[in-house]
């Protein structure tokens, strides 16, 4: 067996994001198990390139996790053959122009959402990356969680019957800096630099409702800034111009309608901080970021309306947990092993830099919407 070393730029991983969930959890978690195993017998072994504007923030986490390269030059690391793959989870305004230079220097592309600030700047990226004959691929991850993967399988195995409604709850309390710190970067609450829930959040949606659930053909959104004011990284207080909350109804081609809530001003009472409700004819589910819970036709339970007495129904007790026959693990690195694959091995990659587009285009669509206080039909993008 041997070893087949492959060069992966990763620019901007010095964030949270980047951080916990591409380096440490993904890219690091292939290495500490030896490697990807491939067809051939030999095992594929990620060497990244750390990339940033912090020269101080890539060393201590080059430092941190015991890793040789880091630069502040992405020209550099794009000179180096032995780097094939770019990848990209900086700031959205920045995202662009990085990829175009990764495009133009022959590497395989793979990055965060949203894809670009506008459709017309993601479509772009797409429309280089095909000119150019690279791979390119875009993070999904939520196809990936244990609880919409159980998901995926009841709807594969016609549990539902004809699916109706999908109700989507999305979102948590966001501390505003005031009197506790803050869990979310202030940026994410400038439209001025990207930040905005629903350029955020209907990327998510797209791609979840895309591959479970249908094609969407029109959406009506109302966006909001409940909370006017916060206190950035310097403790100064600042004015939010981005929305902080997004509600969205999705009527797809199919006839199902989407209802989705996304909110940072939110205090949780469900099950987890994300939560689908599936409802069908024959049944119906309801699916958490891990776990997943089922009530049949048969086993449901008929409410009659009497608000003079306390409810005789327990309407917990009536669903079913699923059980883990498969376990999944991290949600991230299962999709960076596909892309991984795609490269080496020219495995399918479905995910692509049109997916990203069409992410990009539905939440341009839900601003205006929001804008116009209409209606939205979606065009194709291909």
């Amino acid at each position: 067996m041997a070893v087949e070393k492959i060069g992966i730029i990763m620019n901007g991983v010095t964030g949270r994001m980047g951080t916990n969930q591409h380096l440490v959890r993904s890219i690091l978690s292939i290495r500490e198990q030896g490697g990807l195993p491939m067809k051939n017998g030999n095992q594929l072994y990620p060497v990244p390139i750390l990339v940033g504007r912090n020269e101080n923030k890539l060393r201590r986490l080059s430092s941190a996790y015991h890793l040789e390269h880091y630069t502040t030059d992405l020209d550099t690391a794009l000179s180096e053959k032995s780097n094939q793959i770019y990848f990209d989870s900086q700031l959205t305004t920045m995202r662009a122009e990085g990829v175009h230079r990764a495009i133009e220097a022959g590497k395989h592309i793979y990055c965060e959402k949203p894809t670009g600030t506008t459709a017309a700047e993601a479509l772009e990226l797409y429309t280089a990356a095909e000119a150019a004959g690279v791979k390119h691929g875009v993070v999904q991850d939520k196809l990936w969680l244990p609880g919409l993967l159980k998901l995926d399988y009841l709807i594969k195995s016609g549990f539902f019957g004809r699916i109706l409604s999908v109700r989507g709850e999305f979102g948590y309390w966001v501390f505003d800096g005031y009197h506790q710190p803050t869990q979310r970067p202030s940026w994410n609450y400038r439209r001025e630099e990207g930040g905005g829930i629903m350029i955020d959040m209907f990327c998510h949606w797209r791609y979840v409702i895309d591959n479970l659930f249908g094609e969407i053909e029109s959406l009506t959104s109302l966006g909001a800034t409940h909370v006017p004011s916060r206190i950035d990284e310097q403790g100064q207080e600042y004015a939010c111009t981005a929305d902080d909350s997004a509600y969205a109804i999705f009527q797809l081609k199919n006839g199902i309608v989407c209802q989705f809530n996304s909110s940072w001003a939110v205090r949780v009472r469900r099950d987890d901080l994300l939560t689908l409700q599936v409802d069908g004819t024959e049944g119906s589910a309801v699916a958490g970021l891990r776990d997943c819970y089922v009530q049949h036709d048969s086993a449901t339970p008929k409410p009659v309306w009497n608000p003079d007495i306390e409810s005789p129904i327990d309407y917990y007790a009536g669903w079913t947990a699923m059980p883990t026959r498969d376990p999944a693990g991290n949600a991230f690195k299962a999709q960076w092993e596909l892309f991984l694959r795609h490269v080496a091995e020219d495995e399918p990659f479905r995910w692509s830099l049109l997916e990203g587009a069409k992410g990009v285009q539905l939440a341009e669509l839900g601003m205006r919407s929001w804008r116009e206080g209409r209606w939205e039909t979606l065009p194709g993008l291909e």
